[in-house]
């Protein structure tokens, strides 16, 4: 095995998640010693590390100001990204000037997407991603199908440290009733919307919510143009789509932690960071009692993340505790 594709699989066990714990190289070739096979000299590791950390797809990535390394988080789908940061109406960052205008957009949208998750975590709401259906190489047909993130609210249970024990006795009153035992919100995300772009946005958001109970356009930057903001209340109630504002401009977005100190803030950060948004719900999502069944057994066919969510749901449902989801290894 190449020395590449050793450390990929060592540097996933080894890196710390939290850019805060990061590992500094010296102590981090003295761990990957202990697995490594072959004899390599520290400037060769130290090089595949400056490499790699500058490799997207790679396990590894170096603090922005400092020293250390830390384990690289997902990447943000990038077919459902450039669009909402960059109001490029296809969705695609090729009309940038430089790479640094695409990595500046990039993390701005990674940082959105970890405050929305720490902000549904806040309100013991679960959530669940869709990367791979919005990934590069997908079809620009499944931003109309696919959101970035589903918010599911189970509304009754008790949380320990282990998850979310369902409350069995309120299951068995919704089963009777014929509801579904949880609420699910398909949630389009963009930094920010514009005359431009805005119906796209909204009849995007709707589209991509057919099968959940409600579609909701979330913005970080509030809508300070009155004459947009009037045109967008008036199509999002005749779409019935919600759209809520964090109050984030991209320069607010910009003075924000990395999106992995976001996603691992302890409850005294958590608080702070909480206290930097001015949620605003401008225009209520329109819920319905039931999911469109016949719209979500269509989109099963279309990409296996559609099943992993549905799993997700069903094996909670049977053993009775809800746990944040994570992918079968």
């Amino acid at each position: 095995m190449s020395l590449r594709n050793q450390l990929s699989d060592l540097l996933a066990e080894i890196l710390p998640s939290n850019p805060k714990d990061s590992i500094k190289g010296t102590e981090l070739i003295r761990l990957l010693r202990m697995n490594l096979h072959g004899e390599y000299s520290d400037a060769s590791l130290r090089y595949h590390f400056s490499v790699m950390s500058c490799d997207p797809n790679s396990p590894i990535a170096k603090v922005e100001k400092g020293q250390g390394y830390y384990k690289r988080g997902a990447a943000v789908p990038a077919l459902s990204s450039a669009k909402g940061l960059l109001a490029m109406t296809q969705g695609r960052l090729d009309d940038l000037d430089d790479s640094s205008s695409v990595d500046q957009a990039m993390l701005r949208l990674s940082k959105f997407r970890a405050i929305v998750q720490k902000y549904a975590e806040t309100k013991s709401i679960f959530t669940f991603e869709f990367r791979e259906c919005l990934s590069a190489g997908a079809p620009l047909g499944n931003l109309w199908k696919f959101p970035e993130i589903v918010l599911i609210d189970w509304e009754h249970g008790q949380f320990d440290e282990d998850g979310l024990a369902l409350d069995s006795a309120h299951l068995a009153l919704k089963q009777t009733l014929g509801l579904p035992p949880y609420h699910l919100s398909s949630v389009r995300m963009r930094v920010e919307t514009s005359h431009d772009n805005f119906r796209e946005d909204l009849f995007q958001t709707m589209s991509a919510s057919m099968w959940a109970n409600e579609g909701i356009l979330y913005l970080a930057n509030s809508i300070s143009d009155e004459s947009l903001g009037d045109q967008v209340r008036a199509l999002a109630n005749e779409l019935g789509i919600g759209v809520v504002s964090f109050g984030l401009s991209p320069s607010h977005l910009d003075d924000l932690p990395h999106p992995a100190q976001i996603k691992n803030a302890i409850d005294r950060e958590t608080e702070a960071l909480m206290g930097r948004l001015h949620v605003e719900k401008i225009v209520p999502a329109k819920r319905r009692t039931h999911c469109g069944w016949e719209s979500l057994q269509s989109l099963r066919n279309d990409h296996l993340e559609m099943n992993q969510l549905l799993a997700w749901l069903g094996g909670s449902l049977e053993n009775g505790k809800v746990k944040p989801f994570q992918i079968s290894r």
